[in-house]
């Protein structure tokens, strides 16, 4: 018998299966890449890739992360060389990131990878359900980008609308 002070049990609560999800989804992360990234760096090479050139902070903001942590991802993902940092000449105390040639042929040599990343994940879901909860899990994170400690602060590309997913314009 569940204990009365629970108002709803533990595998009920939404924080509770979202923490599960994520659990899961780095172990097959892991599982699928192996040491090569995590699955944070994974996101900023991602970044880089879409966005050639542009600054740390901005990095920060695009893939939701903090600027310090950002900043040490990119020391590791440079130690690495797949990517390099540079002094922002228009603003010294910014670094300008850009991926090297061995972190985009890394990110295309993932491609296979992170495509059976996908299909475990969703191995269990028909094609609607799977489709179904994407959009609901994309309007979750979208309807509470305000509400994280490192919200997208920028334009995601592919949002409806190209809606900026900024917490001051309300919308996102």
């Amino acid at each position: 018998m569940p204990d009365p002070i629970l108002r709803e049990p533990l595998y009920t609560q939404p924080g509770h299966l979202l923490r599960r999800a994520q659990q899961i989804s780095a172990s097959i992360f892991h599982d699928e890449i192996g040491s090569l990234v995590t699955p944070m760096q994974y996101a900023v090479l991602c970044v880089l890739l879409d966005n050639p050139g542009i600054d740390q902070v901005s990095v920060a903001g695009l893939a939701a992360i903090d600027t310090s942590t950002a900043a040490s991802v990119a020391m590791r993902l440079e130690e690495k060389g797949l990517l390099s940092r540079r002094v922002d000449p228009a603003n010294r105390r910014q670094r300008i990131l850009t991926l090297t040639d061995q972190g985009r042929d890394l990110l295309l040599s993932l491609n296979e990878a992170i495509g059976r990343l996908h299909r475990r994940i969703f191995e269990k879901f028909s094609p609607r359900e799977e489709a179904r909860f994407m959009a609901l899990l994309q309007k979750l994170v979208d309807v509470n980008n305000h509400q994280s400690r490192a919200p997208l602060t920028a334009v995601r590309p592919g949002a409806s609308g190209g809606s900026v997913d900024d917490p001051a314009s309300g919308r996102g």
